[in-house]
Parts: structure tokens; C-alpha cells; sequence
């Protein structure tokens, strides 16, 4: 539903200026124009680096807050998304596949979008969102019946409104959508419920389908409306029929780089759970074990949705690390072009930007339990005593052995994006320090129902902390500095060329740390759990940051043990804008 399209539309035609669209040079240049944030990650690279410095270690002190907006009304859950700026509008998504404009002068709402969702959708980890893509005059934006809907920019009318998947077989989409060349790409959610990860490209004028990639292998994927290639090769890794329910969502999106003019999409677990059941770890007729393209990264050509190349992080993965995290393309210390992923298995990866070959990996969380390191191609070695049981083996066959297994499903990062600074050469890994006991039980495919064949329970590994921010030297993997926190890290980070790391946390406190020590320079009481992504631009001479609050996410949801420490946590959903006023940005 979109209310005050008159209002604003007659106050945007009264001052007699017209709106400029978001062109592909917008995108492009969106790091370096401090004016503005037209994508996911501020910035195609998606280094959630500003090159602003107006802020910085000696005044963030001063640092004030602006004006707040409310998302209103009792739909309110894990609010995660990250705002986006143009022309004097910010957007943001809200939980339950909501989309507001607001004044970014005022905190004003400009418009309100509402998906109106059909009952019985089947969100596995909240009904969150986590931000729109901008393009032209219109916005595009995911929902949780997983369609993908243009809206015009200035009003919030719908331009268009397509079905991704059917969300009755377990579908849904979270993930800000990418926009490449008049393309908007997507992935798509649900990997508890056995369906089939995929990328698609629309044209993003009509919305019309271009070209859908399928990730696991087997299946067929199009081109203009046409069947194109098979993904992989069919049973080379999968054994019988499996594949047709594969799992793989795409559920994080992906990012593009432009220098290899590349798509990148990491890809989730392998469904079910259970990994006996895929026959994974003995080779069974030629077949390999690793279900590709599951826990994986995947290069893709953006003109045709081709493969170009893949990294498995978990060959026949059985603790849902799945392989989505991010993957942020840098230029080391040395002038190499490269990519980094810090990925829910616990290992930081460095990997070549040209074909995605890997180059390095060390841990980022302290109790890595299910492997005892990466091998010089990149796999796993494997403490095979720290996979989940065989329930087959099982006496009563309805229960595999329990192992404990660190870190937990939950991941030694999830979803929450990363920070690399071009200042320091450093990344800033939101993780968590967390284990969990699992089992595999037995189970069959059901289209709709649950696709897990495993038990768990989620524990904290340490007394005085679960999250900790870290500082990671990509070319060493050491650790430069830690802040622990008492309860998970579940939100994004962004550092500045000011020498500043924003970060928030469950307790609601939005902070701003020392780059180079770690140290706490400043912090906000924001009211509710913060899970959403920080911003940071300048307007007027004057610089602003941004961050959404609200409590929510998959811990409260999946979190066993870890949830009961964070249960007394209050929802939310505000948007808090801060500034540091011209007057104060000189004070010591």
C-alpha cells in the first residue's frame, strides 16, 4: 500500500527540480562519490569502505544524532536491511517485505510500499529484508512470497511485479538484488526445504527474463527463453535422483567485478542436511561425493549466465555451512587483484579475481572442530570423528551418533557483510564464538516440509563472550586486534578512511572503534538489537551516518542455548541518522 504519493509528488513538482535517474556510472562510481549510495555494500566491490574522513578518531565524539523514523505499526521482527541515498530520498526495506522513502533532510516518510503477502509462506530464519537496488527511476526490491517488484522512485507506484519461484514449495527472497548492465539479478532462498538454488537476470526496463542459472548440477538452465546448458555435469558428484532436490539457495545475492566482468554468487548447503543420505565422502560409481555447485562460490557471465568458475569450500558438506558469505574483490598490499570470503565453515579465504582459484585460508574463529586446516588445493582436511553419525549405523536406525561440532550451523559468520579498509589493507569479520551438539536422523522429501534429516543444539564456547569483530590481515590471516561482545554479532560493518569501524549489537549499542587498536571511540544506545548494515555519505559539508535497529534474525529463531541469553532483547525497528555538525568537526 503507498501513501502521500500526492503529498510528495506535488512537493517534488513544486520546487520545479527534476529528479536524475540512477545511471550505470552511478553504480560503478558509487565508492567514490561520497553523495550518495546506490548499492549493496557502497560499492560494487562491496568494501563497505568510505573514502570520507571529515569523521574521524579525534571528533566522532561529537557525532549527534539527527533524526530517527519509526518503521512503524507491530510488524516489526529482525530488521537487517542497508539504507540506500539519491537525491535527497533514502530507502530502506523493512521486515514482513515492506519499503519506505524518506526525507533524508527531515526523517520524513515520503512513501510506504507494502507487499501484501499471501498466507503460508515459508520464511526459514525471520521475516527480514535486506535492502533494495536502484536503476533508472525505479527501485526493485525482494519479497518473501519471492517475487522481485520495480517500483518507480519518486512514488512508490508498481512498475512491474514478477515471480521468481513458487513460494509454496518452500521459496522466499531476501537478498538485495544486483543491477549489471540494465540487468536485475537475484538468487533466491529456502534451502531447508529442498528446493533448487538459482541466479536470474531480468531486463530491468519490462522485468522480462533474460537468462536463469541453476547451481546444482543437473539441472538446465536458459537463455532468452531458451534451454542453454546443463549445469555441471548430471550425477558426476550427486548419486540417483537427489540432485532434482539439491538445495544450494542463492539466498545472499551476489556482487559484480567489473574488471573481470564476473557475477559472483556463493551458493548454500546441500539439502538434506543429512549427508549419508547424499552418499557424500565415498566415491560411489565414479560419483564424487561433493554435491557441486552446493557450498560454493560461482563466477558467472552476466551477458548469458554461464559458469565460469566454481570453489567449493565444504565438498559434501553436513553442518550447513553452506558457502553464501560474501566475497569482496581488494588490491593487497602487494598490487594483486584478489577475492576474500570469510566463510560460515570458520576459514578466511583468499582467492584469484581472473578464475576464482584458490590462493589461501586460515581460521577466523578459535575452535574449528570439524576440520584441522585447508590443503594446498583449497579442500578441507577433514576430522572425520566430528561428522554427524550415520543413523543407518544407528541401532535403532532413527538417530546418528551426536558429535559436537564448532563453529555452530549459525556459522562463524553468516550473512552479516564484512569491511575491508583501503587505509588500513585490513578486513573487520563480524564472527561468533559458538558450537553446537547435531546429529543426522532420517528423512524424505516432501515439497513444502522441511528438508534437514539433522538435530542440533546451539552452545556458546566461551563464558564471557559469542561475538567477536576482528581485524584480519589478508595476506596472513593473523589477527590484528579483537572486540568481544556478550551476545552474537549479527550485523554489518563499515569503516571509513576517517580510521573508524561502525559496528552494532544485539544489546543496541551502535559503536565506533579505533581501526588499527580496536579501541571504543564512541557508542549510542539505540533501543533494540541492531542486525541492519551502517552507511556513512556527506550532504551540505556535513557528514552523516546511518543505521537501521531492530532486533531479530535466525538467533532468536535456531539459537538453542545461545537464544536464552539474548531472549530479554526488545524488537524494534528505527532508523537512526547521526551527523557531525560542521561547527564540531574541527574540536579535539
Amino acid at each position: 500500500m503507498n501513501r502521500f504519493i500526492l503529498a510528495v509528488t506535488a512537493a517534488l513538482c513544486a520546487t520545479g527540480v527534476a529528479r536524475a535517474e540512477v545511471t550505470q556510472d552511478d553504480i560503478t562510481n558509487d565508492q567514490t562519490n561520497t553523495a550518495q549510495i546506490v548499492t549493496n555494500g557502497m560499492g560494487q566491490q562491496l568494501q563497505r569502505f568510505s573514502p570520507l574522513d571529515t569523521l574521524n578518531k579525534d571528533n566522532v565524539k561529537n557525532l549527534v544524532p539527527a533524526w530517527a523514523f519509526s518503521l512503524g505499526g507491530e510488524k516489526q521482527r529482525g530488521q537487517e536491511t542497508q539504507p540506500l541515498i539519491h537525491e535527497g530520498i533514502m530507502y530502506i526495506t523493512g521486515s514482513y517485505s515492506r519499503l519506505y522513502a524518506i526525507d533524508v533532510n527531515t526523517g520524513n516518510e515520503l512513501w510506504q510500499f507494502d507487499a501484501r503477502l499471501p498466507e503460508g509462506i515459508l520464511p526459514c530464519c525471520d521475516v527480514i529484508n535486506r535492502g533494495a537496488a536502484l536503476y533508472g527511476d525505479k527501485i526493485y526490491f525482494g519479497t518473501l512470497d519471492a517475487r522481485i517488484v520495480a517500483l518507480n522512485a519518486k512514488t512508490g507506484d508498481v512498475v512491474w511485479n514478477k515471480k521468481i519461484a513458487e513460494y509454496k514449495e518452500g521459496y522466499s527472497y531476501t537478498a538485495a538484488p544486483l543491477i549489471v548492465n540494465g540487468l536485475v539479478v537475484t538468487g533466491n532462498s529456502g534451502g531447508e526445504f529442498g528446493i533448487v538454488g538459482e541466479v536470474q537476470a531480468r531486463d530491468a526496463e519490462t522485468g522480462d527474463l533474460v537468462w536463469t542459472r541453476p547451481v546444482i548440477e543437473g539441472h538446465m538452465g536458459t537463455y532468452k527463453g531458451e534451454e542453454s546448458t546443463m549445469t555441471g555435469t548430471l550425477n558426476a558428484t550427486w548419486p540417483g535422483d537427489l540432485w532434482k532436490t539439491g538445495g544450494g539457495a542463492t539466498w545472499l545475492g551476489g556482487s559484480y567485478d567489473a574488471e573481470t566482468d564476473t557475477l559472483v554468487f556463493g551458493t548454500g548447503n546441500p539439502a538434506p542436511w543429512n549427508s549419508h543420505l547424499r552418499n557424500a565422502g565415498t566415491p560411489v560409481d565414479g560419483n564424487t561425493g561433493d554435491n557441486l555447485y552446493a557450498a560454493s562460490r560461482l563466477g558467472i557471465n552476466p551477458e548469458n549466465g554461464e559458469i565460469k568458475w566454481h570453489f567449493q569450500t565444504t565438498p559434501r558438506e553436513g553442518w550447513d555451512y553452506d558457502g553464501v558469505n560474501e566475497v569482496v574483490a581488494f588490491t593487497d598490499a602487494e598490487g594483486k587483484k584478489k577475492f576474500a570470503t570469510a566463510d560460515r565453515n570458520g576459514f578466511f579465504y583468499v582467492l584469484n579475481r581472473e578464475d576464482g582459484k584458490f590462493l589461501n585460508a586460515w581460521p577466523f574463529v578459535k575452535d574449528i572442530s570439524w576440520a584441522s586446516g585447508i590443503d594446498e588445493n583449497g579442500r578441507p582436511i577433514y576430522n572425520e570423528e566430528n561428522r554427524p553419525g550415520d543413523p543407518a549405523k544407528a541401532a535403532d536406525g532413527a538417530k546418528g551418533e551426536v558429535v559436537f561440532s564448532s563453529p555452530s550451523f549459525l556459522g562463524g559468520k553468516n550473512w552479516m557483510p564484512m569491511a575491508y579498509s583501503q587505509k588500513t589493507g585490513l578486513f573487520y569479520v563480524p564472527s561468533n564464538e559458538w558450537g553446537m551438539d547435531i546429529w543426522n536422523e532420517p528423512i524424505s522429501y516432501k515439497k513444502g516440509a522441511a528438508y534437514l534429516g539433522s538435530g542440533f543444539t546451539i552452545k556458546p564456547n566461551y563464558e564471557d563472550h559469542i561475538g567477536s569483530l576482528k581485524a584480519i590481515d589478508p595476506m596472513t590471516g593473523e589477527w590484528k586486534w579483537e572486540y568481544k561482545n556478550d551476545a552474537p554479532l549479527w550485523g554489518g560493518v563499515m569503516t571509513t578512511a576517517g580510521g573508524l569501524v561502525f559496528f552494532g549489537t544485539p544489546e543496541g549499542e551502535f559503536k565506533a572503534l579505533d581501526d588499527e587498536t580496536g579501541e571504543e571511540l564512541w557508542s549510542f544506545q539505540t533501543g533494540s538489537g541492531i542486525v541492519g548494515q551502517p552507511v556513512t555519505w556527506e550532504q551540505d559539508g556535513e557528514q552523516y551516518v546511518s543505521i537501521v535497529s531492530g532486533w531479530g534474525g535466525a538467533v532468536p529463531l535456531w539459537g538453542g542455548e545461545v537464544a536464552k541469553k539474548v531472549n530479554y532483547l526488545n524488537q524494534g525497528g528505527l532508523v537512526w541518522t547521526f551527523k557531525l555538525p560542521k561547527q564540531l568537526a574541527m574540536a579535539n
